[in-house]
């Protein structure tokens, strides 16, 4: 290769380098004073909603060839470091460090947010209902393994709604100190990684002895002292702990994906794609599944999800979780809820925040 010539493409490098740092402190100056006139106006300094808008602006515009994941990755550790800026942000989340919820923490928030581990989902909620947190981040849905009941359950006797959402694509590693496939006699994992791999587990290691334990990142802190176990976690807690890959994505069902929501205390504005949760239990009659999806069919409002749960204080009664597209603050969303009111003995919206679909 000829030097010289690699010498000028590095130093137009340099150059480019230059010019995204300035306008990434141009970008910085800016952030400061939305800054100012949110806390003047009392706003939200984060809104899932231009973050939205942001990303998909910027991934709509991009010519290649830097990647569109690339864009995405980028401007949310710029963004990210932007906010914190305008005021420190922390972020509670269902942990501890390296599980899937902390992955999707960091994928929603960025690295420049204080991410604070909590041992429960109603840790998390109280964080953030007692304002040691401004955020929380939960489980509520696996493309394989279904709803995150204690997630629903908690919306009951609290006051804090669903913000956004977060989807995140699960992939289970299998990670050991050796990372030989021979020195494995046993396989730690949460229960639902090591339900998501069984077949997989079953044809290639017969033999070993399945343990459950708390979480995927527990998993990889055990595997790290014993050297004939491996764990099934993520690759951020096997680089956590040291560990390595015996074999990467080994989940049965390629198509695995977990649902999150993000908790706060107030309701973001429109995004133009939004999606509304709600719950509400009704008197058990005849006919009244029917009437109470009739205001919504009507509309012709699309419902994405129901989902029954046992009323916890009477036998034999049940709370509905319902998701639907749109937004409260639009008329047919609203008209809709108002007749739905009409049959229940308790309804309460859970929230209306941006689709991520």
């Amino acid at each position: 290769m000829d030097q010289k010539h690699l010498q000028r493409l590095r130093e137009r490098i340099d150059a480019i380098d230059d010019r995204i740092l300035d306008l990434l402190n141009q970008r910085a100056k800016v952030v400061i004073e939305v800054g100012k006139a949110k806390k003047g106006a009392r706003a939200d300094f984060y809104v899932p909603s231009r973050e939205k808008a942001i990303f998909d602006r910027l991934i709509l515009k991009n010519s290649g060839p830097f990647p569109e994941e690339g864009v995405r990755r980028v401007f949310r550790e710029i963004i990210s470091a932007s906010l914190s800026l305008e005021e420190p942000m922390k972020v509670a989340f269902l942990g501890p460090q390296a599980t899937f919820t902390h992955v999707a923490a960091m994928q929603q928030f960025g690295h420049s947010a204080k991410l604070v581990p909590q041992k429960s989902i109603p840790a998390v909620f109280e964080e953030v209902g007692r304002g040691r947190a401004h955020y929380g981040v939960v489980p509520v849905e696996n493309s394989n393994e279904g709803i995150v009941n204690h997630t629903l359950d908690m919306f009951l006797d609290s006051e804090l709604k669903i913000i956004t959402e977060i989807l995140l694509e699960i992939s289970h590693d299998l990670l050991s100190r050796s990372g030989r496939m021979q020195d494995i006699r046993k396989v730690v994992s949460h229960p639902q990684a090591l339900a998501q791999c069984r077949g997989w587990l079953e044809e290639n290691l017969p033999d070993a002895s399945l343990v459950d334990v708390a979480s995927t990142a527990l998993a990889a802190r055990i595997v790290a002292e014993d050297e004939n176990a491996a764990a099934i976690a993520s690759e951020q807690a096997g680089a956590m702990y040291g560990l390595k890959v015996v074999k990467k994505k080994i989940e049965d069902n390629p198509n695995n994906f977990t649902r999150f929501l993000v908790i706060g205390r107030n309701t973001p504005p429109r995004s133009g794609k939004d999606k509304t949760s709600l719950m509400f239990s009704v008197k058990d009659e005849p006919g009244i599944l029917y009437r109470m999806l009739e205001p919504f069919s009507q509309r012709g409002i699309n419902l994405c999800k129901i989902e029954s749960r046992p009323l916890r204080s009477k036998a034999w009664e049940y709370i509905f979780f319902l998701d639907l597209d749109g937004h409260i603050d639009d008329q047919e969303v609203a008209d809709a809820i108002r007749d739905l009111g009409k049959y229940c003995q308790f309804l309460k919206i859970l929230g209306s925040y941006p689709k991520v679909l």
